[in-house]
This record gives C-alpha cells, structure tokens and sequence, in this order.
C-alpha cells in the first residue's frame, strides 16, 4: 500500500498492509524535526520518519486587504492576533473579536461577512498535486467555534440562553458562507479531495461546554448540512473535537463523521476498548498519543508503550485507527518521543 492508500484503508475499515500514521505540530516542533532530519521542508520530514499523513489544502484568499501592522493582524473574518511567547515557542493569540459588541440581528447584519468570492479555487489541483502521494484534506466547518472567534467565548455562551433568535440568525450567516465555500472547493478539484473537516470545540477537560439540547437546537443543522454536502461529493469527514465530547459522540455518529480527532483520553471517562466496540464500525479513530502528559513529559518507553496499548484498542480488528498525536505536537516535546511514537507505530 501507499501513503494515502494506507489511510484511506483505514477510514473505511479496510485491512492495512501496518498502521497508518499522521501528524499535528506546531512551528517550533516542525522545526526541531526538519533539523533532526535534515529536511528542508516538512513534506521531507513526512518521507523521513515514513508518515503516511492527511495534507492539508485551501484556496488562496484573494480578497480585500487584511489589516497588518506590526504584531498584530487580522483575518478575512476580523478577527485580530498577535504573537504571545508560551512554554517551547510562540502561538497567534486572538486579541480581538470583531462581533464582541453585537447584540441585534441588525449589528450582525452590518458586519462584513467573509464572501466566497474572496478565495481562488482554481488553485486547488495544483495544490492537491503537491500532496506527495499522501491523502488530502479541504475545508472546515465548525459553527460553535465560529461563534467563540467572533464574539468572545463568554458571549457566546450567553448567547444560546439569552439571544436565541440572534444565535439562529449567526448560525445561518456561518453555514451559509461554508456550503457555498466548499462547494466551490469540491467542484473546483473532483476526486482529489479525500477528507473535509466538519468539526468543532464541544469538550472541555470535563464535559461539554454546551448542553447536548443546545447543540440540537443551535448548531446540529448547520454541521448536518456540511456532512451532507462532504457526502455528496464522495469525502468522507474528518471530526476533530478537543477534550471530553464523549457524550455528544452518539449524535455525531448517527449525523455521519467517519474520522474521529483527537481521542483526549485523559479528558473525561474514556474506556478506548468501550469505544471501539461501541463505535468502530462506524469511525475510524484518529489520533490519541497524549499530548499533555506522555509525550512532552514521558521517556520514549513510555511513549512506546502507549502506541501499542492504543493499537491493542483502537485498532483491535486490524484498522480503523490512524496512530497520531491528540492534537498539535508543542515544541517541548522532545524529539526522541517523536521518533518512538511512529517506531512503535510501525511495529508488526
């Protein structure tokens, strides 16, 4: 098997020749893994530890000028960043949200919504080209955390309880801007599109950030709509949700994700056997080497050990499991955790 022939095996339950494998990093941690390599770019770290991987594409935005003035800038939706040193490097930390101060439906309509036109989708095949034989990935829906970035988590969680019509109205605004980005994604490179990102921000370290009635009547249509679109065009759907989401996890099977990320097992009540069992027919699991705990702070032993007791899991039929971090590796992490985590994973 190749590459993406690997992982799609996976996804859809098929027998792999070994385990697939991914990978999620943050800059400082691509950085220390192209040196210990020799790569020169992070493809080239994907051929030298032998990642099969899901590589990610978008259409170039082509839009009205961003706003960018020293450290700080903003994106196509408003909102606005700037660089925060943390432990092992630096991330782009929002600053500014541009609906904070909304609270009519007429201030959300007189907000810039981003438009489909701004992004240049002819781009994708040629994109798609540089995959190097590796499974891709386009788009990403993910309402609720749209409403965190734009108006601040607090309001946002107000908002459901107190601004209900508002929340219906935000909501629409969002899923009507992605159905019509990714169906112009979709058309624009047929068959070159292997996964879609219809996910979001559910769990928190301990439960759900929202009730599950509140993702029903608020956020369900909206990401239905989106998995509906995926399937329409033959992608299957990727499903990536921090934290402890398990028990949201019986609606997102029945609404049809077929990859489940990041399995943060350490984040609430997660019985891996009990998962697979009770959901790997339906999804293939994605991620769960732990990222809080075992690979910045574990030795390579122990690093090993939980590869092969997740593979003895999640993996226990022989597939439906990619082997990855759950969630951005961080530029603490050392290096021979990295390496011990894809040579467990590559073990018979």
């Amino acid at each position: 098997m190749n590459h993406r022939e690997r992982i799609l095996a996976a996804a859809r339950h098929q027998p792999v020749d070994r385990q697939p494998t991914d990978i999620w990093a943050t800059g400082e941690a691509w950085q220390k893994l192209r040196a210990h390599t020799g790569a020169s770019t992070n493809l080239e770290v994907y051929d030298a530890l032998d990642i099969d991987g899901i590589i990610e594409i978008a259409p170039p935005y082509i839009g009205p000028p961003l706003v960018r003035r020293d450290d700080y800038w903003e994106n196509e939706w408003g909102m606005g960043h700037r660089t925060q040193a943390v432990q092992g490097g630096t991330y782009e930390e929002q600053v500014y949200w541009p609906l904070a101060q909304a609270e009519t439906i007429a201030g959300l309509e007189a907000y810039r919504w981003p438009q489909a036109d701004w992004y240049d989708y002819s781009q994708l095949p040629a994109l798609a080209a540089q995959a190097g034989g590796r499974a891709v990935g386009c788009g990403y829906t993910a309402p609720f955390f749209m409403h965190n970035l734009t108006r601040g988590l607090e309001l946002s969680l107000m908002d459901a309880l107190l601004r209900p019509e508002f929340t219906h109205f935000f909501v629409q605004q969002v899923s009507d801007f992605y159905t019509e980005y990714h169906r112009r994604c979709f058309e624009a490179a047929p068959g070159l599109i292997d996964f879609t990102q219809v996910t979001d921000d559910f769990g928190s370290q301990r439960g759900l950030l929202i009730s599950p009635a509140t993702f029903d009547t608020f956020y369900r249509g909206a990401m239905q709509r989106a998995m509906d679109l995926a399937h329409e065009h033959g992608i299957l759907v990727f499903h990536h949700d921090d934290g402890d989401l398990r028990e949201l996890l019986p609606r997102l099977v029945e609404m049809g994700i077929q990859v489940l990320n990041p399995i943060q097992w350490r984040s609430g009540d997660w019985d891996l056997a009990a998962l697979k069992r009770d959901f790997g027919g339906q999804v293939c699991f994605h991620g769960g080497v732990d990222n809080q705990h075992t690979l910045p702070f574990g030795t390579p032993d122990d690093v090993r050990a939980e590869v092969r007791r997740l593979k003895a899991t999640l993996a226990s039929d022989g597939t439906g499991y990619i082997v990855a971090p759950c969630h951005n590796l961080q530029g603490l992490t050392p290096v021979e955790n990295v390496l011990a985590m894809f040579e467990a994973a590559h073990e018979p």
